[in-house]
């Protein structure tokens, strides 16, 4: 198997967390999204959607979507489990990341390229041509503030999203945090020191599984 990513992009980004994680190392292969290697023909025959992560297999069959590869690695390393150890875990992981992904990821990724003039007529991932709304831009930025009052609230009544432990979730939380902060400008708080002490929580971790 092997992985074609793109260092610092968030969707990657969910993926080799969860890599770093479960401690599961794969061959990878950097896509130049600036260069535009995403929208080649040979990469497009990888991913409909010209998009990074892609997964590779071993016969040729690609998994082209951040949260699909992770489910499929999941199935083939359990241990830890990122995505719950039983039936309601499992559907309050998947409730949980849902939230973040419509609540968070989207707000700020509609915040980005519908403001940034490398993305003039590519305000959303694909082959064809789509116009920049600046109103959504705007619009991101106020529901991503939003996302960070609930996301507190959440951390305050728990340790980690979907409850006890960690999960794909906190992941993508955190991947949409760092993703403002460097994209948008945006990021929490001081006063919203749960959001605060849930990052030193994931630090921990990350060291831990180093």
């Amino acid at each position: 198997m092997k992985l074609h990513t793109c260092t610092g992009a968030p969707s990657p980004r969910r993926v080799t967390l969860y890599l770093e994680l479960k401690g599961i190392a794969l061959d990878q292969v950097e896509v130049d999204l600036r260069a535009g290697e995403h929208m080649n023909p040979a990469f497009s025959a990888l991913s409909p959607n010209q998009t990074v992560p892609v997964l590779e297999l071993e016969d040729g069959t690609c998994i082209w979507e951040s949260s699909a590869i992770r489910r499929y690695l999941e199935n083939l390393n359990p241990e830890p489990p990122l995505f719950g150890s039983d039936p309601i875990e499992r559907a309050t992981v998947d409730c949980w990341s849902d939230w973040v992904f419509m609540r968070g990821l989207i707000p700020v990724m509609e915040a980005f390229r519908n403001h940034f003039p490398g993305f003039r007529d590519h305000a959303l991932p694909g082959p064809r041509p789509v116009a920049q709304i600046p109103a959504l831009a705007e619009r991101g930025q106020t529901l991503f503030s939003y996302f960070l009052e609930d996301l507190e609230q959440r951390l305050q009544a728990a340790d980690w999203l979907a409850g006890d432990q960690l999960s794909v979730a906190d992941i993508d939380a955190l991947v949409t945090i760092e993703f403002a902060e460097r994209g948008i400008k945006a990021g929490p708080a001081a006063a919203q020191a749960a959001i605060a002490a849930w990052r030193d929580r994931f630090q921990r971790r990350l060291n831990g599984a180093a």
